[in-house]
């Protein structure tokens, strides 16, 4: 399909969240954190979260879920990638994402 991403899931990542804070995210984003299972790292941009000091280093990954573009915010604790934020990708994170590949 024309403008689709095309993606699959090779790496596999230990992911781990807070149930509240998925629920939150679901709520207000459309997925939970469990649904990050699912993100092609293959596929991931990913950039330091520099927007301010958050007391722990943060990252930004773009990449596909599923069919969609979305933005995964996280943070690494001990090898486990700790799930901070999902969401689909908005039109600049989109084209940074597209040029970038």
């Amino acid at each position: 399909m024309p403008g689709q991403p095309e993606c699959s899931n090779i790496l596999l990542v230990k992911c781990e969240w807070d149930e509240h804070k998925s629920a939150a995210n679901k709520a207000k984003h459309g997925f939970s954190f469990e649904d990050a299972e699912r993100f092609d790292w293959d596929t991931a941009i990913t950039d330091p979260d520099v927007r301010k000091d958050y007391g722990e280093d943060r990252e930004i990954a773009i990449g596909c879920l599923d069919r969609s573009i979305c933005v995964l915010v996280y943070t690494k604790r001990g090898g486990i990638v700790r799930i901070i934020s999902l969401r689909k990708a908005n039109k600049r994170e989109r084209k940074h994402y597209e040029e970038a590949a």
